[in-house]
């Protein structure tokens, strides 16, 4: 019998050996049992905004049964309290602070701004600890984005062989947001507060920019070409709820950036579709803004054209990047509908004839051809504007010297400006410098014009738009 008995024995104790550490296992460590109490709390509000910040908070609790030394008040977002957040300490049973210290402790806790979560309450002394609290509440932002990319001290060196390639993707870490967040991404010369906009995106937390675009900020900086200089960026989050707007801008990193100079074409158009004619030496060189060239022209339908890189036919010409076209003159890449092939040299224009706009984009290598305002060639010009007192019921009639093509011989003061027009009233066509004021050279019909400003003398010139062509020009006499 004892024999039996102690067989088991041997066949019992390791059974109860191992439940007994499932029982450890199981037991959750984390989360003592309760000594002390802590009574409840009502917020007053659920969702808790920034003028509420200085509202007052209390926490009222029983004296702990043993052990010495200050209360610590903790927050979770979880009620094991496995990321816990010490909100305050207290000396005594009662603890007095703000919403906006118990909102930053519920964010650092892990609670989303703007999304309805429960958050755990409970106090600490020693190895006792109270009862949890629990309630549910909207918190609101207080933090701010943080940059993550570029880093600090990086260098960018921008490509002017690859203008729509990503130069950079800037990158920011913030909240999980429970509304629509915007961002706002600027960048500075270092040191200065001039900060320009480098672009906007939603609910994401990056934004990718261009050697092209980064470029153009960079110019607009006055930041020396082939040069590292140092450049601010800043990330700006802004959200919106019932509360109102919160605006959060992060602190600024400063990297090394790189600008080039562009190396923009001069694009010259000839051929028999245009006013120009196959003349290559009265081939009309487009107004160029950066990589944007362009030009209001007359198109003939079926006619061919194609561009040139002087006013020669040698050494540089472009035309589509199409099967057949000579290799040496491909360049567009992408061409509207209105343009297809013709031979393996030009451009066929297939819309009806008149007034275009010729859109070249030297970054995407792509042309538009779209209708002008003024699609027809006018049959008479007039001259309107401070030369005559801006009287366009008295616009001076101007002299038809070939098709399209009106001229007019008249003193100009200094600070001149003028305009054309179709008809002696404001009611229909008229040109202007393209664009804006100024004197560029370059007509804009209406809706794409400003005033033709010149400085001149009080002395005679000759005034001549040539209104098929696109084109203007002021002649002192």
């Amino acid at each position: 019998m004892k024999n039996i008995l102690k067989l088991l024995m041997v066949f019992l104790l390791p059974l109860l050996l191992i439940n007994a550490c499932r029982d450890d296992a199981d037991r959750d460590w984390t989360s003592p049992e309760p000594t002390f109490k802590l009574y409840d709390t009502t917020l007053g509000a659920n969702t808790l905004y920034p003028s509420m910040e200085n509202n007052p908070f209390i926490l009222t609790w029983d004296n702990a049964t043993t052990g010495s030394g200050s209360y610590s008040v903790v927050i979770s977002a979880t009620s094991d309290f496995k990321n816990k957040v010490e909100l305050a300490k207290s000396d005594t049973n009662t603890l007095k602070t703000t919403i906006g210290a118990l909102n930053t402790a519920m964010l650092q806790a892990g609670l989303s701004p703007y999304l309805p979560q429960n958050a755990y309450v409970r106090i600490e002394r020693g190895t006792e600890v109270s009862n949890t609290v629990s309630f549910s509440v909207t918190a609101y932002p207080t933090g701010k984005p943080v940059i993550t990319s570029p880093t600090a001290g990086s260098a960018l060196v921008l490509d002017a062989a690859k203008p729509t390639v990503t130069a950079t993707t800037f990158k920011w870490t913030d909240y999980t947001y429970g509304v629509n967040v915007s961002y706002k991404v600027e960048i500075a010369a270092s040191g200065t507060t001039a900060f320009l906009l480098v672009g906007n995106v939603q609910n994401v937390k990056e934004l990718a920019v261009s050697n092209f675009d980064l470029n153009e900020l960079a110019s607009k900086l006055s930041l020396p070409v082939n040069v590292a200089s140092s450049v601010d960026v800043r990330v700006t989050a802004i959200s919106e709820s019932a509360g109102g707007v919160i605006s959060k801008t992060s602190d600024v990193v400063t990297f090394k950036l790189t600008p080039y100079k562009p190396d923009f074409k001069a694009l010259y158009i000839v051929g028999g579709a245009t006013a120009a004619g196959w003349e290559a030496s009265n081939a009309q060189l487009l107004y160029q803004n950066q990589n944007i060239s362009e030009i209001y022209t007359y198109l003939e339908n079926n006619g061919e054209f194609r561009f040139l890189g002087q006013q020669d036919w040698n050494p540089i010409n472009y035309s589509l990047n199409a099967d057949g076209i000579k290799d040496d003159y491909k360049y567009f890449a992408t061409w509207s509908a209105n343009l297809e092939v013709s031979g393996n040299e030009n451009i066929k224009f297939t819309g009806n004839s008149g007034m275009y706009k010729i859109t070249i984009d030297q970054n995407t290598k792509s042309i538009t051809v779209t209708p002008s305002s003024n699609p027809a060639l006018p049959t008479n010009v007039y001259l309107v504007g401070s030369i005559q007192g801006w009287n366009a019921g008295a616009a001076i009639s101007m002299d038809q010297v070939g098709d399209g093509v009106f001229e007019h011989t008249i003193a100009i003061p200094a600070d001149g400006e003028f305009k054309f027009l179709g008809q002696q009233d404001w009611s229909g066509l008229e040109w202007g410098n393209i664009h804006t004021g100024g004197n560029s050279g370059y007509l804009g019909p209406n809706g794409d014009n400003n005033n033709i400003k010149y400085v001149g003398t009080g002395g005679l010139y000759k005034i001549t738009a040539n209104i098929k062509m696109g084109t203007y020009k002021v002649t002192p006499l």
